[in-house]
C-alpha cells in the first residue's frame, strides 16, 4: 500500500469513527448533529456558521475530514523517522490520540474563530477517550499494519 493510500485509509477511518461517536453523543443528548457540524465549520467561519444551515454543516464535515487526513499524515510521517510508532501501535496510538486531543482542544480551538466555550472537565474527558480509541489507535494500527 502506498503512503497516500495508507494516509487516506487511516484518515478516513479515524474521521468516520470520530464523527460517528461525537454525533451519537450529540443525538443521545437531544442535540442537533447539524449544529455539531456547524460548530466544526465555525472554527474557520466564526458564529455565522450557525446560521448557514446545511451548507455550513457540510463545510464543517469537510473540514473535519481534512483535519483527520492531516492528523493521519502527521502520524505516518513521524512513523518514517520513529520506528517505535510502527512497532508499538497500541501504546503509540493511545499517546497520539491524547496529543491530538490536547492540541486540538487547548491550542487549535482557542486560536480559531469558533465561539469560546467554558471549559468542561466532563466534555474534555469524553472527547479524550474518543480521540484515543477512535483517532489515535485506528491511525496507529493502520500505519503499523501497512508498514510491515
Amino acid at each position: 500500500m502506498t503512503a497516500v493510500e495508507t494516509v487516506a485509509l487511516a484518515g478516513l477511518l479515524a474521521g468516520t469513527l470520530d464523527i460517528t461517536a461525537t454525533s451519537t453523543l450529540f443525538a443521545l443528548q437531544g442535540l442537533s448533529i447539524e449544529r455539531l457540524w456547524q460548530g466544526i465549520a465555525s472554527g474557520a467561519l466564526g458564529s455565522p456558521a450557525f446560521s448557514g444551515g446545511k451548507r455550513s454543516a457540510t463545510v464543517g464535515l469537510l473540514f473535519h475530514f481534512v483535519i483527520a487526513l492531516i492528523v493521519a499524515a502527521v502520524y505516518y510521517a513521524l512513523s518514517r523517522r520513529l520506528p517505535g510508532l510502527i512497532e508499538s501501535p497500541f501504546v503509540c496510538g493511545a499517546v497520539y490520540g491524547t496529543v491530538v486531543h490536547v492540541v486540538m482542544s487547548r491550542i487549535v480551538l482557542p486560536l480559531s474563530a469558533a465561539p469560546k466555550r467554558v471549559f468542561s472537565v466532563k466534555a474534555f474527558l469524553i472527547q479524550l477517550v474518543i480521540h484515543i480509541f477512535f483517532v489515535g489507535l485506528p491511525i496507529a494500527l493502520i500505519v503499523s499494519h501497512t508498514s510491515r
